[in-house]
């Protein structure tokens, strides 16, 4: 899929297999919820999560116990040919952990480093520079996060100071913000300084309110080029916490900022964490930036379609799609850009279906018993009986063969189905 926004970051982030910044795609991340002493259980929430689609996976390293298995289930990911690069997340003690555990600082591919949560007055430059060091030393990327809820307080403190004694002072919101963006910046600095490579940079900035999550980056964009990683800290459950991720990072995604997110949605009790993977892949497929599984456009349903069944076979025809797509990924490269409708009256029907790539009118109430189907703008037959649903999938599987695979008996499976008295 073409990107039709231009990007503002010109720098370039490289993470084993992974590129972030400039002309690469938006980067999706994850991360884990599991506790990383378990090994075992912590990898097979990594694969999960990759093949969901998640290209980068943040996991916890908050203890000895916990750096000591990082290796470990890096191995277990190789041994599954799991190639996800591993960030690892450290807090108050990434300084004693990254020295105590080499194997750990080098089985990592990035580090996360908090400044507002590396140490207090002196300590804090010490520590913080004690981590930057292992980066230089292991040659790893550092994303440089700084958080609303975890701020350097020294930091603030001289803002707000300073802020009281102007003649026009700010809101203190407003000041909070730019806090985070000096905070960003100067540890930025502070870490090349140290010896970090500029382009081994990604700073991020988050709060948990949209506003203020579009304010502060549209700031740190206009003030650096390290590549950006989105998100809101807390999003938040179910459909608020999906529709508060949208609406800020559509809005800067749209501006060309930012080159990696995570939705940092909260699961239900015993929830499926790879939900975030998936609403951060139909941000970027929605706003045409990346592509990642065929489009389905489905009728939304009136009083003209009283019956269940369109909805019921869009349901099927999406299950169809993702169960195929890690098969069809892998021999048709371009099937991801490929769109279906699914359409339930000859309102928007046959006009929605023509327009896609492959698609089927079904009839709405009152209608004649007939679905005609589409294929690259063109009525190729009508579907009848009990069996659309199935006969349908069976098309599109033809179709998807014939229009991105290479095997020329494609063409005439597909040319059978349409013409059967043949």
């Amino acid at each position: 899929m073409d990107n039709p926004i231009a990007r503002r970051t010109t720098r370039q982030v490289i993470i084993g297999p992974v590129t972030i910044g400039s002309e690469g795609p938006v980067v999706v991340q994850a991360m884990t919820n599991t506790d990383t002493t378990d090994a075992q259980v912590t990898a097979r929430q990594i694969e999960s999560l990759a093949l969901a689609g998640a290209e980068l996976v943040r996991i916890t390293v908050n203890s000895h116990d916990a750096a000591a298995q990082v290796a470990h289930i890096r191995e277990l990911l190789d041994r599954r040919n799991i190639k996800v690069p591993l960030v690892g997340d450290f807090h108050f003690n990434g300084h004693r952990l990254l020295a105590a555990y080499p194997e750990c600082a080098e089985a990592l591919g990035k580090y996360r480093i908090n400044p507002g949560n590396v140490g207090k007055g002196a300590k804090r430059d010490e520590q913080f520079c004690s981590m930057i060091e292992a980066a230089c030393r292991y040659g790893k990327p550092v994303r440089i996060g700084v958080n609303w809820g975890s701020l350097d307080s020294d930091l603030l403190a001289r803002m707000m100071d300073a802020n009281a004694a102007s003649a026009l002072p700010l809101e203190s919101d407003a000041v909070m913000r730019e806090a985070l963006v000096v905070s960003a910046l100067e540890n930025a600095q502070r870490a090349i300084d140290v010896g970090l490579p500029a382009d081994r940079i990604v700073l991020s900035a988050k709060v948990s309110h949209v506003q203020d999550l579009i304010a502060v980056y549209r700031n740190l964009a206009a003030r650096c080029a390290f590549p950006l990683h989105l998100g809101l800290t807390e999003a938040g459950m179910g459909s608020k916490g999906i529709v508060a991720s949208s609406s800020a990072l559509a809005v800067l995604l749209q501006e060309g900022i930012g080159d990696t997110l995570r939705i940092s949605l909260t699961p239900e009790p015993n929830g499926d964490r790879t939900r975030e993977v998936l609403v951060a892949q139909q941000i970027l497929q929605v706003m045409g930036l990346r592509a990642f599984t065929p489009t389905v456009v489905a009728c939304p349903g009136c009083g003209r379609t009283t019956s269940s069944f369109f909805q019921e076979l869009a349901q099927q025809i999406e299950g169809f799609l993702q169960a195929r797509m890690p098969e069809w990924k892998m021999q048709f490269p371009g099937v991801e850009n490929m769109h279906v409708a699914v359409m339930g009256c000859v309102v928007n029907g046959p006009g929605e279906s023509r327009l896609a790539d492959i698609g089927i009118s079904l009839p709405g109430a009152g209608e004649h018993p007939s679905a005609p189907v589409y294929m690259d703008g063109e009525r190729v037959m009508t579907l009848k009986g009990s069996n659309i649903a199935t006969d349908f999938t069976e098309l599109l599987d033809a179709y998807v063969t014939a229009r991105y695979g290479l095997q020329p008996e494609a063409k005439a499976r597909l040319e059978a189905l349409l013409n059967p008295s043949r």
